[in-house]
């Protein structure tokens, strides 16, 4: 078996050999090379050509080496005519060359056959055992915003790999060979301008030495908009604006040349981060014509080059003047001067421009020249601040403005004021009023005014000196003629023209007929009244309007030729009446034309008519109406009527629209006004609430009553019987072995029989007050009916009570056992015991004294003291004393107590109804309740269920 396969191994080699010397196998690579670019991440791969196969295809493998990990495998085909000896391949790598070794091996392929693998060639990495440290790649690279970028990183030797960290954030991570491991960051961010970390952590969190790397992620240039011109006539000065933020800075950031030079000062704002304008300067003349500029910018990113064709001569801007004054100021104008800091601009032909700001316009002139260096400012007002700048340009080739002056601040002189604006009117027949308005253009400070007045035909006119504050002045007329009122401001320049009026003499009423008012509408805040023509208006006219609520009025001139005019103040104040005065100015006094009147904006009524009163008349239900008049300063508004309703409840309704604004009364003619309807109203009300609360009280008694049970139940429930918790005990005691046991009489009533032996004693002084226990030997049978002496009730009982307590009968000889009456022939009854606790304690022990006190041979001897605390048991030993508030509760406790509790019983009906009188002493008597108790009230008889 052996020697079989040996004889097929020898067959196969045989063949593969023949097949190889005939050609049928394409030849293996020779000559390979591998050459690494680590900066680029490049491996430039070369081989020999093959003379005898010039068609030959190869395969081209990268392997990571110490993984043997194929990252690249691909089939090429090569040109047959392709210059040179050597063919070239280059393959870039998607790790850093540095992060593991890389081994590169080729084959050659004519159709379906193909050569043997050349050998490997291996470009060896930073993780090889030679290298035991820490590694990290790439370092300090530059990369454009948005790319994908990958990282890797060679652990030292004998830690385990842990993670990657970017930005503060971990990063997914793949393993390379032993100790190198890789991460890739996409669409990267821009990075600060001092980059961004990339760290890699071993296993235990830790951060060695070359475990970190700095990525720089920006964009390239993007400068533009380059201009070049001269300044000083001897160099080139061209600026561009600078692109967008390149986050590039150091020596990555972008530098600048012009023309080839550098450009220190656009390189030093680069530096900084600066953008907008940046400028280079060249040396230069303005001869020679046009010629081309050029800027270059680069960054590792990226360059870009920017061009400019100028002729200097045509692309002159000037500098800023210099020293600008003014050489000499008056009212109305002021003369400037400046100067040139550079040579050469005497000899230019340029167009400059003044700026002047004052407090109340601005403006601007321009003036022209060769050489320009000085102007005059006209146009100006009188003792006002002004300031000036100047700027010039080539007049010849306009190009750019240059640069403005400095602010050049001035004042002018003072002029004399211009003239007032004076209105004057008559306030009676001796009292006239001038009013002027303030000047807005005084030309300098108001020292004060002085008023004169006096007839035309007069020479001795009177004078009147006004401080500054003052714009108006009450004058004293005479009676007849016209008067001229003259007003002249003044200040340190002089003084004013003369304002003067010409007021007629006053007649009272004299124009309130002979000139209608007519109403006008205001509109936007204004007024637009329309001016009568009038031959005699050779000055114009003169509007006057006066608030109808007060004697302060306001006025506007109109020049000649108007037909309107359009009138608003500031003063106008909706809802508030204005009259208006129509004058045409003449030579001598105004004249009267119209009289108008308005509201600049109607409102409603401020308030209601006043006095409104009704009069009913007697015959009839008709009713007459009538109001007063609403005031002036109410009304806001043109009265235009008055609207009458009738109030039903909330509702009105509607009687009469009078359209008379005059009217101040109206009577009823087709409805009725009856004002007993009120009246018979307010009774019918009253009666129908007195009914509703009767008929309420009477549901309310008639229930209460038929439900007066469960209102007993309610409001005064019965008092229930206290139960016993135990048995109590019977054995035999010293007071004869037996409890007493009360049955009832049939009479259901408890007979008290005085002792006859104790009718006039008095009690033992050697007794404390309290009773005995027991009493006598008396022997009761239980299942008589013959009223038995029980000295068993409380001590509570007021004086008041109808049934007095029996009269303590003797005390018995002692022993205790003669306590027992032998006479009676019957055993003691037994009594159970009601569980009232006694002062000193409980102490349940019943009393059964005698019917008769038994007669003894022996004088009475004084008891033991329990038994004496026995005789007056208590069982309500708590109970307090009455009291005025609780007397009618206690004068219904004498009624009978049950034997075997301590709670009251309600009282009996009979003794209720019959009042007996308390028995007699020596008597026997039935106790009975009180009848006469403030306890048997009619409300108790009602819970009770009794009429």
């Amino acid at each position: 078996m052996i020697r079989w396969l040996l004889w097929a191994l020898l067959v196969a080699l045989h063949t593969g050999v023949s097949r190889s010397q005939d050609g049928l196998q394409p030849p293996v690579p020779q000559g390979v090379r591998v050459e690494p670019d680590f900066g680029s991440q490049v491996l430039s791969i070369s081989w020999e050509k093959n003379p005898a196969s010039p068609k030959l295809m190869y395969d081209v493998q990268v392997l990571r080496t110490e993984l043997m990990e194929v990252v690249y495998n691909e089939t090429m085909e090569v040109r047959p005519d392709s210059p040179g000896k050597v063919h070239h391949f280059n393959w870039t790598s998607g790790v850093p060359l540095e992060c593991t070794s890389h081994s590169v091996r080729l084959r050659s392929r004519d159709q379906q056959r193909s050569s043997d693998w050349s050998p490997l060639q291996t470009v060896p990495g930073m993780d090889i055992p030679d290298n035991p440290d820490a590694k990290m790649y790439p370092q300090d690279l530059v990369v454009l915003v948005g790319s994908n970028m990958t990282f890797c990183c060679i652990m030292e030797e004998g830690k385990q790999f842990g993670s990657f960290q970017y930005l503060r954030g971990p990063l997914a991570s793949v393993r390379l060979s032993r100790r190198s491991y890789a991460g890739t960051v996409t669409n990267q961010l821009p990075s600060t301008p001092s980059g961004t970390n990339v760290l890699c952590f071993d296993d235990n969190n830790g951060l060695g030495s070359g475990s970190g790397a700095v990525v720089f992620v920006g964009y390239p240039p993007g400068d533009g908009n380059l201009t070049c011109e001269t300044r000083d006539l001897q160099s080139v000065e061209c600026q561009w604006s600078a692109g967008r933020e390149t986050h590039l800075r150091g020596v990555r950031q972008t530098f600048y040349t012009l023309n080839g030079r550098n450009c220190t000062s656009a390189n030093e704002l680069a530096r900084s981060g600066r953008r907008g304008k940046l400028q280079c300067r060249l040396d230069a003349t303005l001869e020679g014509g046009s010629r081309v500029f050029t800027l270059e910018a680069r960054n590792p990113l990226g360059t870009i080059h920017l061009s400019d064709t100028a002729d200097l001569s045509q692309r002159v801007r000037p500098y800023a003047p210099l020293k600008v004054v003014a050489t000499e100021t008056r009212g109305r104008n002021s003369n400037l001067r400046w100067d040139w800091g550079t040579k050469g601009y005497e000899a230019l032909l340029l167009e400059c421009q003044a700026s002047v700001n004052g407090s109340e316009r601005a403006f601007t002139l321009e003036y022209t020249g060769q050489g320009l260096k000085q102007a005059v400012v006209t146009g100006l007002e009188p003792d006002e601040e002004y300031s000036v700048r100047i700027r010039c340009r080539l007049q010849s080739a306009p190009w750019r403005w240059g640069d403005w002056s400095h602010d050049y601040t001035f004042r002018t002189e003072e002029e004399r004021p211009d003239a007032l604006d004076a209105w004057a009117w008559m306030v009676t027949n001796q009292t006239g009023y001038i009013k002027w308005k303030p000047l807005s253009k005084s030309h300098g400070q108001i020292l004060g005014y002085r008023v004169t007045y006096g007839r035309p035909e007069e020479e001795d006119w009177k004078m009147l000196s006004l401080p500054q504050t003052k714009h108006s002045a009450l004058l004293r007329l005479g009676p007849d003629g016209d008067y001229i009122i003259t007003v002249i401001a003044r200040n340190s320049a002089g003084e004013s023209p003369p304002a003067s009026v010409t007021v007629p003499q006053f007649i009272a009423g004299e124009t309130e007929g002979a000139v209608p008012t007519v109403r006008v509408a205001g509109s936007a805040g204004g007024f637009d009244l329309s001016l009568p023509a009038d031959a005699n208006a050779s000055c114009g006219y003169v509007v006057e309007w006066c608030h109808a609520g007060r004697a302060d009025c306001d006025w506007a001139k109109v020049s000649a030729g108007n037909a309107s005019a359009r009138i608003e103040s500031e003063s106008f104040e909706a809802g508030v009446r204005y009259n208006f005065s129509i004058y045409a100015c003449t030579d001598r006094a105004p004249e009267l034309l119209a009289r108008r009147e308005g509201y600049v904006q109607e409102l409603v009524p401020a308030q209601p008519v006043s006095s409104l009163m009704v009069e009913q008349y007697k015959r009839t239900s008709g009713a007459l109406l009538s109001w007063g008049d609403i005031p002036l300063e109410s009304r806001r508004g043109f009265i235009s009527g008055y609207s009458i309703y009738r109030a039903i409840g909330t509702h009105l309704m509607p009687i009469a629209n009078l359209t008379n604004p005059d009217a101040r009364n109206y009577t009823g003619a087709t409805v009725s006004l009856n004002l007993d309807l009120t009246t018979d109203w307010l009774v019918g009300e009253v009666l129908i609430a007195l009914g509703a609360m009767t008929a309420f009280l009477i549901l309310m008694t008639v229930v209460c009553y038929e439900k007066r049970q469960w209102v007993k139940k309610t409001f005064y429930p019965e008092i229930p019987e206290p139960k016993l918790q135990e048995e109590w005990s019977t054995t035999p005691g010293p007071f004869g072995g037996r409890t007493l046991d009360v049955q009832p009489c049939p009479h259901s009533t408890v007979h008290i029989v005085e002792d006859p032996g104790h009718g006039s004693g008095k009690p033992d002084p050697t007794e404390d007050g309290e009773e005995d226990e027991e009493s006598g030997d008396s022997s009761s049978d239980t299942d008589s009916c013959d009223p038995v002496v029980l000295r068993y009730y409380n001590q509570v009982v007021d004086e008041g009570s109808r049934c007095p307590p029996p009269r303590t009968p003797p005390p018995p000889p002692w022993p205790p056992h003669a306590l027992t009456s032998p006479a009676a022939g019957a055993t003691q009854p037994e009594v159970p015991h009601t569980g009232v606790p006694a002062p000193d304690g409980p102490r349940p022990e019943p009393q059964s004294p005698s019917r008769t006190a038994p007669s003894r041979p022996n004088p009475p001897t004084s008891p033991p003291g329990w038994v004496r605390r026995v005789w007056g048991y208590q069982p309500q030993s708590t109970w307090r004393a009455p009291t005025p508030e609780t007397r009618s509760l206690n004068s219904s406790l004498g009624s009978p107590t049950s034997v075997s509790s301590s709670q009251f019983l309600l009282p009996d009906p009979e003794a209720e109804e019959g009042g007996a009188p308390p028995p007699p002493p020596g008597s026997t008597a039935c106790c009975r309740a009180n009848p006469d108790s403030p306890s048997t009230t009619w409300f108790h008889s009602l819970l009770s269920g009794k009429p």
